[in-house]
Parts: C-alpha cells; sequence; structure tokens
C-alpha cells in the first residue's frame, strides 16, 4: 500500500471510529420542571407536548419533563418548587399566579415560563412585557381587563339580571385586581355585584347560599386554581338555580357551563412550548418579551340554556366564535 493510500486509510479510519463514538455517547436530557396548583394539567399539559416536538423536543430522548402537582394545597408550591430547583431542571413551566410566585422565590437563576390567568406587570412578577428583566418571562392573559367584557356580555345576553354575583378567590392576587375591574364596570352598567369569596376547600356551599340568599340573578367565576377544581359543582349549581353564567375558558362551557370568554388555555401552553425552546437554545428570560394572547373566544351552549329556559338574543349569539348546540 502506497503512503497516500495509508495516510488516507488512515483519516478514514479515525473519522469511522469518531462517529461510532458519537453514536454511541447517550444524547442529554434537558430536565423542564412542571409547577401547578392543581390535580394537572390534562389536555393543557398535552398541548404543551405537542408544542415541544415540533421543535424537536421528544420526552425520553432529549428531555425529561418532572411535574409536581399541589393537588390544590397552594401552601405545597414552595415546597414543590424547590424540589425542581434541587434536581437541577433547565427550566420552569409554572402554571398560574402563585406556581409563578412560588418559583420566582424559589430561584432567581433558573429560567422560569409563566402561564399567567391575570397581568405579570400589574403583580410585580416582571419589570415590563418588553423587557420582563430577572429570571421570568412567558404569558399573560391579562384577564383582569377581560373582566369587564365578561359582564358586559351577560348584562346584553340577559339584561334583566341586575344581581351578579362573582365567584372569586380572595387570596388570589389576580382575582382580586379582577374584581375592582368588575366593580367600575357594574358601575358603569348599572349593574350590583355580588362577591362570593373562595378561599380554601369547603367555602363553596357557604357562596351558595348566600347566593341564593341574596337572590343573585347570574353569575361570573374567575379563574382561580381552587375555584377551577370545583366547577362541575359550579356548574351544577347555576344550573339548578337557572343562573346565566360566565366562565374563563371554553372547557367549562364544553363541560355544561353556558358561556365563556377569554383566551384559549390549549393555545397558551402551546405558546409556551415557543419559550421553552428558545430557551433550551440559550436565550434568556430576560430578554424574551411577555407575550399577550391575540385572540379571544366567546362561546355559547344552546343545550344548557335551553335546559335552564333561557333565550341567547341573535345579536349576542353572532358574535360567538363557537356554539354548542
Amino acid at each position: 500500500m502506497s503512503k497516500k493510500n495509508t495516510g488516507l486509510f488512515l483519516v478514514t479510519a479515525v473519522l469511522i471510529f469518531a462517529s461510532m463514538a458519537d453514536a454511541q455517547q447517550p444524547t442529554k436530557l434537558n430536565r423542564i420542571g412542571l409547577l401547578a396548583g392543581g390535580h394537572g394539567l390534562g389536555s393543557a399539559g398535552e398541548a404543551l407536548r405537542v408544542g415541544l416536538r415540533d421543535f424537536g423536543w421528544v420526552e425520553g430522548r432529549n428531555i425529561q419533563i418532572e411535574s409536581r402537582l399541589a393537588e390544590l394545597n397552594l401552601e405545597k408550591l414552595p415546597q414543590l418548587a424547590s424540589e425542581l430547583v434541587r434536581i437541577k431542571v433547565a427550566v420552569i413551566v409554572a402554571d398560574g399566579d402563585p406556581a409563578i410566585r412560588a418559583a420566582k422565590q424559589a430561584t432567581g437563576s433558573i429560567p422560569i415560563v409563566g402561564i399567567s390567568p391575570g397581568d405579570l406587570v400589574r403583580e410585580r412578577l416582571v419589570a415590563s412585557l418588553a423587557r420582563p428583566g430577572g429570571n421570568i418571562t412567558g404569558l399573560t392573559s391579562i384577564s383582569v381587563d377581560l373582566s369587564g367584557k365578561r359582564l358586559e356580555l351577560i348584562n346584553e345576553a340577559f339584561p334583566k339580571a341586575r344581581r351578579v354575583a362573582v365567584l372569586w378567590n380572595p387570596a388570589n392576587p389576580s382575582n382580586a385586581l379582577e374584581y375592582k375591574e368588575m366593580e367600575s364596570a357594574a358601575q358603569a352598567l348599572g349593574l350590583k355585584l355580588q362577591p362570593l369569596k373562595v378561599g380554601a376547600q369547603g367555602e363553596l356551599r357557604g357562596a351558595f347560599a348566600a347566593a341564593i340568599r341574596d337572590r343573585a340573578n347570574a353569575l361570573i367565576v374567575a379563574r382561580d386554581t381552587l375555584i377551577d377544581s370545583q366547577h362541575f359543582q359550579i356548574m351544577d349549581f347555576a344550573i339548578d338555580k337557572r343562573l346565566p353564567s360566565i366562565y374563563g375558558e371554553m372547557q367549562f362551557v364544553e363541560a355544561g357551563g353556558l358561556m365563556s370568554y377569554g383566551p384559549s388555555r390549549l393555545e397558551l401552553f402551546r405558546r409556551a412550548a415557543v419559550f421553552v425552546d428558545k430557551i433550551l437554545n440559550g436565550r434568556q428570560p430576560a430578554d424574551l418579551p411577555v407575550e399577550q394572547p391575540m385572540k379571544f373566544e366567546f362561546v355559547v351552549n344552546l343545550k344548557t340554556a335551553k335546559q335552564i329556559g333561557l333565550t341567547v338574543p341573535p345579536n349576542v349569539l353572532v358574535r360567538a366564535q363557537k356554539v354548542i348546540r
């Protein structure tokens, strides 16, 4: 064999062995922490996984998802957040303001992608939408501003409903801001609000009793982990008492609620995957602008309307993006 051919053979052999060595190296698993206050994320969690797969992040191949759920005991969130920090996740996806706050308290360095039903700026979780600063970015639904719109829809659809009960959690800062916004809207519309405060398990029955006692004739349900977990009881109550009701998410209407207005939760979680992908590829959360939903869905369930003997006016129905018949 000539010296030239020998050299070519050696180079080829080195390349082959290097390629084999690379193939034998296990792919790095990036740990992604999921922090939430409820029992699980359900279809929203699947929407996140689908979004991640679109960017090539697949569980068991190059990512490992570590879920920490508070099971409605929000006092556990700080401990759960600390667990995610301890196992050195690359990024934390935090669902809801209590989870975002717990993650923020647990770490100032691990990136946090928050999915907030409220206003991250007004709650001082980020410095601004354009430049969040710190280690938090994500999506803000700004439901504080949407609460007045929900009240307007109830008023327009059912003008005879002059006393509107509002089911909300006073321990949730987003809910507190939301209720203030509704108070201003109610004054402008000439409506009377009845606050139904639910801050712990077991308080829902008392809230229902208060609504009956004070003769509420419509119901608005705020977005909150504790309240969301009891949505079947809430919907059963509204149907039983024939109360027009409106929620912040379409899933409630699909489950039997009357109306909803707000951003798609599934879309928010799909968008969260965009942030996770950028962070895993080296971007800093401080430089990733917080996103606001661009599309809002008004959904009406005519089956429920018929069940409780209500007619949704055509001028309201025509504005719905989805009608369940």
